[in-house]
């Protein structure tokens, strides 16, 4: 189930649920669920080397938009598995889809979208997209998740 759900994301991070990530609602508070999605986006980013390119160039990412929806409410004890994939890219960005799903309830607990934005940490400005990260970002995506 949990495979299927994740099908066509190239990046799959699994950890457990804590319990002081839950809320007086007792249920994981909202924006817990934007560092889960932010845990698989560093572990695409580890994957096409983006943190030695920044080293070497200089050129790194920067969050521009983000979003998530809930679908059924996380608890403590689960474990999840967040999925990461990117679905278009641009001259100076690239939009990132997010999935994350319960082991516990082998269902779909959220999903969300991030805009990054090339930027020239050196310059303080925004750039294009460096050709060797779109080459790597493509290469992991023609991988269709089979890691």
């Amino acid at each position: 189930m949990i495979d299927q759900i994740l099908k066509g994301f190239p990046i799959v991070v699994e950890f457990p649920v804590a319990w002081g990530e839950m809320d007086s609602q007792k249920h994981v508070n909202n924006v817990v669920y934007f560092r889960y999605m932010e845990n698989a986006r560093i572990a695409y980013y580890d994957r096409i080397g983006a943190w030695q390119m920044m080293e070497e160039t200089g050129i790194g990412t920067v969050l521009a938009s983000t979003d998530c929806r809930y679908r059924i409410p996380l608890t403590y004890p689960d474990t999840l598995s967040v999925g990461a994939k990117i679905v278009s890219i641009e001259a100076d960005r690239f939009t990132m889809e997010y999935r994350v799903v319960s082991h516990r309830l082998g269902k779909l607990a959220a999903e969300g979208k991030g805009v990054l934005v090339a930027y020239d940490f050196r310059e303080d400005r925004k750039t294009v997209l460096p050709e060797a990260l779109v080459r790597n970002m493509e290469a992991l995506e023609a991988t269709d998740g089979e890691n």
